[in-house]
């Protein structure tokens, strides 16, 4: 049974650097209170953690 990760951006990106606006565009957030579900996978994992402070995180059987 896999997992995927929910996310949900909880902080705005103003005033934050590019490279990190555009990891919240690469996971599809385009703004507070958006959410998706991504595959639990070392890349979408990689790119959470560059923006962990900038959102929430939880674990779903699919």
């Amino acid at each position: 049974m896999s997992t995927v990760l929910v996310v949900k951006q909880v902080a705005s990106t103003i005033g934050r650097p590019h490279p990190q606006r555009k990891v919240l565009k690469g996971l599809g957030l385009h703004g507070i209170g958006t959410q998706v579900e991504v595959a639990n996978t070392p890349s979408f994992r990689g790119m959470v953690k560059k923006v962990l402070h900038l959102v929430e995180v939880q674990e779903k059987k699919a």
